[in-house]
């Protein structure tokens, strides 16, 4: 453990680091994939709390840099975990110790109602605050109610596979905020946070059928779609600084910031620990809010021109140019709020960047290409009747599914006798496009002679309007239609659908 920096090599052939009783000290490894006993159960709830969050560290990757949310998303639970290694008395204190998270979190609100948005504020794609009235409120709740994702006041399994496929539908009157609205119901106390995870339960593993994977369709469509690319933009860059600054000028919304003062006193007389834990200890008096009376800057100094360069991936000069565009009283809101500003401008000069780049782009083809190690090297893993499904048409046995739009999608393909063989393709096979990486979801090969398109990627959304579809992800969808068309000469059909009749509909 001395020489931790030694284990981010990919030469080091330690994956493992097994712990007894280290946890006391609470040191930090890189290399997070650690097997540990628990030690026996303290009298103190808290010090047994710390020893499991000492032995869970977020890992990181070959340059040091932590795996977190920002970095997964949704697979950040998958890939940092923490193996405990227990016996009956260890897995009482573990269900202890979940029961008293749950309970530690349960004061928070635990029904879906409209009074839950009423007063709220909502922020649409360009920043625009809109204010929460009943009638407003009543349309949001009753809408969630339509679309399935509340019942009884409760949030249901379908809200929470559309949030984590980031298809999350709401009322026609707060499309453009229907990220706030999602802010609102994460508020929501989820007891699915907490459940405990068997590892003897019904978790299976996702192999790859070797037949499958020589099969005489999978090898034809997969010699079509795994040539790598390069790409090269070429667009005005005068034209893209005024654009965005045009943007910036009339749709850049920064927030200030608010000081928030509340003052109460103690109780003359506590009758019990009970008393404290509700609360009841201190009773308030007053509170009043009002705008920070100083800048938020103080003595800190930020790169803000280096900050959208991370941000945007343009170089110094362009941002430079765009910043000192910028209507004065706009760039003043740097001040009021400096992380929500570079945050902010960031999203609005990429959406400017994406579409020039849709006119702009041009494919051409690598000498490399991706190999099928892909499929064996990927750990995919669910639960039977929660994520994962048996298939037969697919490479895998198993089917690892985001969505219920998708476990649809996938049972259409299962069963239809014109598809000969198809694969959600991992994560590990992108596109590299300006605006990052892009990672269709499916591969897909149709017996010769019952279709006009045999080969055939597709993208699968909850709706494919091309006014849903703005910016960054619009751009990118764009760049793969380039990017198959020039590596295949147009013998493979890449398209975003919504369900499998369109498909049909498509490749007929």
């Amino acid at each position: 453990m001395k020489d931790k920096e030694r284990l981010l090599s990919l030469k080091e052939p330690v994956r493992f680091i097994f712990s007894h009783s280290a946890l006391r000290e609470g040191w930090d490894n890189p290399n997070v994939f650690q097997i540990c006993t628990l030690k026996p159960q303290s009298a103190s709830e808290i010090k047994n709390r710390q020893e499991i969050g000492r032995g869970l560290r977020l890992c990181v990757n070959q340059q040091g840099e932590r795996m977190d949310e920002s970095v997964l998303g949704s697979e950040v639970q998958e890939l940092n975990k923490l193996t405990l290694v227990t016996d009956m008395g260890f897995a009482a204190f573990a269900t202890a110790l979940q029961n008293g998270l749950a309970e530690s979190l349960a004061d928070r609100p635990k029904k879906v109602d409209a009074q839950l948005f009423l007063g709220r504020e909502l922020v649409n794609a360009n920043g625009e605050k809109v204010k929460v009235t009943q009638d407003l409120a009543e349309a949001i709740y009753e809408d969630l109610i339509g679309s399935g994702y509340v019942k009884r006041g409760e949030l249901t399994d379908k809200y929470y596979a559309d949030k984590a496929s980031g298809t999350v539908q709401v009322a026609d009157e707060v499309k453009d905020c229907a990220a706030s609205v999602v802010s609102i119901l994460s508020t929501i106390y989820d007891s699915h946070s907490v459940e405990l995870e068997d590892a003897h339960g019904n978790n299976i593993e996702a192999k790859v059928d070797p037949d499958k994977l020589k099969k005489k369709e999978f090898l034809v469509l997969w010699e079509k779609i795994n040539q790598k690319s390069f790409y090269t933009v070429s667009f005005d860059t005068k034209d893209l600084i005024q654009k965005a600054i045009d943007k910036l000028n009339s749709h850049l919304e920064v927030s200030r910031i608010f000081v928030k003062k509340e003052y109460g006193e103690q109780e003359a007389k506590i009758q019990s620990k009970d008393q404290l834990l509700q609360g009841e200890g201190f009773r308030q008096k007053k509170g009043d809010q009002e705008v920070a009376d100083r800048s938020v800057l103080g003595s800190v100094r930020y790169d803000l021109v280096g900050k959208l360069v991370e941000e945007t991936g343009l170089t110094r000069a362009t941002v430079a140019a765009i910043l000192a565009g910028m209507a004065p009283i706009k760039f003043a809101m740097y001040r009021l709020n400096p992380e929500e500003f570079i945050l902010k401008a960031g999203k609005i000069i990429n959406n400017e960047k994406a579409t020039a780049i849709i006119q702009h782009i041009a494919y051409n083809k690598l000498d490399a290409v991706y190999d099928t190690d892909i499929f064996t090297a990927a750990t995919l893993r669910g639960k039977l009747g929660q994520n994962a499904m048996p298939v037969d048409r697919s490479i895998y046995d198993y089917l690892i599914y985001d969505s219920d739009g998708e476990r649809k999608f996938a049972g259409q393909l299962d069963i239809n006798e014109k598809v000969a063989v198809y694969v959600k393709l991992p994560k590990s096979f992108f596109i590299s496009t300006p605006v990052g990486k892009y990672s269709p979801d499916w591969a897909i090969a149709f017996h010769e002679g019952t279709v006009k398109h045999v080969y055939f990627v597709a993208e699968t959304k909850g709706n494919n309007d091309t006014m849903e579809l703005r910016g960054v992800e619009e751009a990118k969808i764009e760049c793969a239609k380039a990017h198959f068309a020039a590596i295949s000469n147009s013998s493979i059909t890449y398209d975003v659908i919504t369900s499998f009749e369109e498909l049909i509909n498509l490749v007929s």
